[in-house]
């Protein structure tokens, strides 16, 4: 029954007005709602995420959430010149602009202000 829902990722801030510029200024993004001391982003599709305060942010070693992608290298050009900086993990198939290309789809990982691993993903 789960898989008829949406689904939502939580993204651990350890400092709400760093994140949310990282969010609202680099990435674009204009909050839904404010609750609980933190922010919902609405994405398409009705999806989203909730950015809350935590002293846990960024130490997952894992993605914390992605975004599906039409057009991986336009994604990936547009945040770099927006000052995003994306990861390197000396994968096979990593190009010079850090995407990825394995298993029937395109991906490359950045993190954002608070340390998490964030990733943009193109289905082949």
């Amino acid at each position: 029954m789960l898989q008829q829902s949406p689904m939502y990722a939580y993204i651990p801030a350890r400092d709400m007005a760093r994140a949310r510029r990282f969010y609202e200024d680099k990435l674009g993004f204009t909050p839904a709602a404010e609750t609980a001391g933190g922010v919902h982003y609405a994405f398409a599709g009705g999806t989203g995420c909730f950015l809350y305060p935590t002293p846990n942010a960024g130490t997952s070693q894992a993605s914390q959430a992605f975004w599906q992608v039409a057009d991986i290298e336009r994604e990936v050009a547009d945040l770099k010149a927006r000052g995003v900086v994306f990861e390197t993990y000396g994968m096979p198939g990593q190009d010079a602009s850090g995407i990825v290309t394995e298993g029937g789809a395109r991906a490359a990982w950045f993190k954002d202000s608070e340390g998490n691993i964030m990733a943009v993903i193109q289905s082949l």
